[in-house]
Formats: structure tokens, C-alpha cells, sequence
């Protein structure tokens, strides 16, 4: 599978990078109710760390953020509510599951979620990096400004009228 494609599909909900389970049935060449029917057997491999239930609250934003349902026919209503998995939900899937294609589209999904945590330390690096400039030019603009004052009270030093005695 391309990483790119599977990034897209990675969501973040209630902070957790999550897949669900409409788009990891269609990863693994299955129906959303039989991915489903798997998990539910197997309900004690998957904590609340590693899947939870959408409310209907988050459904309906990813929906109108995203076009998750065709517009006629099959999978116009959904009944039910998707299940959204973390990494670690993910991975323990390809045990459920237990297909060739499974265990394929599982190792580049971990390669996906390592792909966005590298991005997102570099993010943060770059970010730090960028305050540290920006408290840097701060304390340039500062002694700039401090230089150009002191200029500018020399010259007014130097065109003030003299007192004392003048030479002709």
C-alpha cells in the first residue's frame, strides 16, 4: 500500500491518531460488518487505548469533514457507529484477522503512524528552533534600537548651542 495513501486515512480523534473501520476493511479487501464481527469476537485483545466506539457527536463532524458515505445506494445510513483504532488497535488486528493480506497492510500502516510521529518531532524541533530565532532577534532588534538612539543623542549633542566662551 502507498504511505501517502494510508496517511490520509489517519485521523485524529480525542488526540489520538486513529483509522477506522470503514477505511481498514477497505484496506484488508473485507466488509466493514465482518471486520466488525471480528473485533467483537475478540472484544478483550481491544482496551480503550487501542479501539473505542465514534459518538454520534464525532461521526457526524468527520462526515461533514470529510465524504465518508456514498451518496446512494449502499452505505447511505449506517447504522451503526465506527470503531476508530490507535496504532496499537491497528496492529493487534492483523491477529484477529489472521490473512496474508492483513499482516501486508499492517506492516505499511506501521510504517504510516511511524512516518507521522517522525514528522511531527521534527515539526516540533523546527517549531523550538523558531522561537529560539525568534527570542534571538528580539535581543538584535533590542541593541539596535539602543545603537541608533545613542547615535541619534551624539548628533543632538553636537548641534546644541555652546555656552561659555566663544572663539571668533
Amino acid at each position: 500500500m502507498e504511505l501517502q495513501l494510508i496517511q490520509q486515512k489517519i485521523h485524529e480523534i480525542r488526540g489520538h491518531k486513529v483509522m477506522l473501520d470503514f477505511d481498514l476493511a477497505e484496506m484488508y479487501g473485507t466488509e466493514t460488518r465482518l471486520l466488525k464481527l471480528a473485533v467483537r469476537r475478540n472484544i478483550q485483545r481491544f482496551p480503550d487505548d487501542f479501539m473505542f466506539e465514534l459518538t454520534k457527536e464525532e461521526f457526524n463532524i468527520l462526515r461533514s469533514q470529510f465524504v465518508i458515505l456514498e451518496p446512494l445506494g449502499k452505505g447511505k445510513h449506517s447504522k451503526y457507529l465506527p470503531f476508530a483504532f490507535t496504532e496499537q488497535g491497528v496492529a493487534m488486528l492483523s491477529s484477529v484477522l489472521n490473512s496474508e493480506r492483513a499482516i501486508e497492510v499492517n506492516i505499511g500502516i506501521m510504517r504510516a503512524f511511524v512516518a507521522i510521529r517522525r514528522y511531527a518531532l521534527t515539526y516540533t524541533e523546527l517549531a523550538q528552533r523558531l522561537t529560539e530565532l525568534e527570542i534571538r532577534s528580539e535581543d538584535f532588534e533590542k541593541a539596535l534600537v539602543l545603537l541608533l538612539q545613542d547615535r541619534k543623542d551624539k548628533k543632538d549633542w553636537e548641534k546644541r548651542e555652546r555656552i561659555g566662551f566663544k572663539k571668533k
